[in-house]
């Protein structure tokens, strides 16, 4: 009876010093490929340029410590409703620079369309480039009217000599791009120049709605300054007519 006792004692420390060891191989494993190891942003698929970042199109990736660079995005929530610059590749490592906060260029839908002086009944001096616009109808021949529901980016405003207006000191695309919204109004109230010429991304869609609408003279569109620029870092719906 002792000697069966020993023996299932024996087996049992057998086993208990097995998966000490087994649990301490796990740590050492795991803390190894902590230290060796990174994880980095990747795109669960491919990503066109233009289109807006949420989180469900990105995920984790471990990449070796000696391939990582400071450009590489590190955290999701730092991406979402960011701007694509340049096509993404599925679950490679996201650099920085292919994205943007505050892009010019249209998204994958819209062209910027220069909006003719003679279809412009105002627009509110205080526009610069990436605010979002709010485009209102008004004239004899339609009910005065939002044209489009959601607001549109502004992609240049310059004056007669086709200089941009903007204090060239300190940008205030540069302070809404870092989300400083001191130093952009501070900015917007030292530039000069009368707009007479805006540039505006629209959908193929408002596009022409907004030229049907003003091409016979009889009405003129309103372009005013809508709050949407000062959230910075929101993601409003475009393209939307």
């Amino acid at each position: 009876m002792n000697r069966k006792r020993n023996i299932l004692i024996s087996v049992t420390a057998a086993l208990l010093s097995a998966l000490l060891v087994y649990g301490v191989y796990v740590l050492q494993l795991r803390q190894v490929k902590f230290q060796e190891t990174v994880d980095v942003v990747v795109p669960v698929r491919f990503v066109s340029a233009g289109e807006r970042l949420t989180p469900d199109m990105l995920g984790m990736k471990p990449i070796a410590k000696a391939s990582y660079s400071e450009s590489m995005a590190v955290s999701r929530d730092e991406l979402n409703g960011m701007e694509v610059v340049v096509p993404l590749g599925a679950d490679e490592p996201l650099l920085r620079w292919k994205v943007d906060k505050f892009r010019l260029l249209p998204t994958d839908s819209q062209s910027t369309f220069g909006i003719p002086r003679d279809y412009v009944l105002s627009v509110s001096n205080g526009i610069r480039a990436g605010d979002k616009v709010t485009v209102y109808a008004s004239g004899d021949s339609v009910q005065s009217e939002r044209l489009f529901r959601e607001p549109v980016t502004v992609a240049s405003v310059k004056t007669a000599g086709n200089v941009e207006i903007d204090d060239m000191n300190d940008s205030s695309l540069k302070s809404m791009a870092n989300g400083d919204k001191e130093a952009m109004y501070a900015s917007r109230r030292d530039a000069n120049g009368m707009i007479d010429y805006i540039n505006l991304n629209l959908t193929e869609e408002q596009w022409l709605q907004l030229d049907s609408l003003c091409k016979g003279g009889k009405s003129k569109v309103v372009i005013a300054y809508s709050p949407e620029s000062l959230d910075v870092g929101a993601s409003p719906e475009e393209g939307t007519p």
